[in-house]
């Protein structure tokens, strides 16, 4: 965050440019760290979507999409109506965004990702993909999944027991229902808000590669 600050204030755009968009600049790394210590205090405890969809709103939605938007439309002049489309647009689908990445975490392919599909069941993080299959699961599948999240240890065919399980709950499902929902969400607010079509193509286009994507 410190490089990246310092990248921010040395990139040459003049200064009362920088000082408009400073608030936001600032704002953006509160809401990140906020995010990630949400992460930490939710990990390791029970699954519960509406706990794993907050992490995400602050910890990626808003530093990923929203936050970014804001500052570029603050560098740009932005009135009150453009901003407020940002943030309709970014929330959603820096949401789709996450949500995404743990169904890669655990579904998708390491060489792909960079990111071993054990990652997420053996730190016992707070997705929404882990949280989803714990709200459907019943006592059985729970006491099998709560001997394995945590599991440092976790081999393959232990890792395959709980994708199995996460499929036979639908929870995949559920999760790419919520991805298409909160794109849809995401550009039906860049229809309302009527940007020029360069703008609109550019938005739509990352829309898509943001929540339809390998890695």
């Amino acid at each position: 965050m410190g490089m990246a600050g310092e990248l921010f204030t040395t990139s040459g755009l003049p200064a009362a440019y920088l000082a408009r968009a400073r608030p936001l600049w600032a704002l953006l790394a509160r809401e990140l760290i906020a995010g990630e210590c949400l992460e930490i205090l939710r990990t390791g405890a029970e699954p519960d979507t509406g706990a794993s969809l907050k992490v995400i709103r602050y910890k990626t939605a808003k530093y990923t999409v929203e936050q970014p938007l804001l500052i570029g439309g603050a560098l740009a002049g932005a009135g009150g109506r453009v901003r407020e489309g940002y943030s309709a647009y970014g929330l959603p689908l820096g949401e789709a965004f996450q949500l995404r990445d743990d169904v890669l975490g655990l579904f998708g392919d390491p060489e792909a990702t960079g990111k071993a599909n054990a990652d997420d069941v053996r730190g016992h993080r707070p997705t929404a993909l882990l949280a989803e299959t714990w709200r459907s699961a019943g006592a059985e599948d729970r006491e099998r999944l709560r001997a394995l999240m945590g599991q440092r240890t976790l081999n393959r065919e232990e890792l395959d027991s709980v994708r199995a399980t996460m499929r036979r709950l639908k929870a995949p499902d559920r999760v790419e229902g919520m991805i298409a929902a909160r794109v849809e969400e995401a550009l039906d607010a860049l229809q309302e808000l009527n940007v020029p079509a360069p703008a609109e193509a550019a938005l739509t286009a990352l829309a898509h590669s943001a929540s339809a994507r390998l890695s």
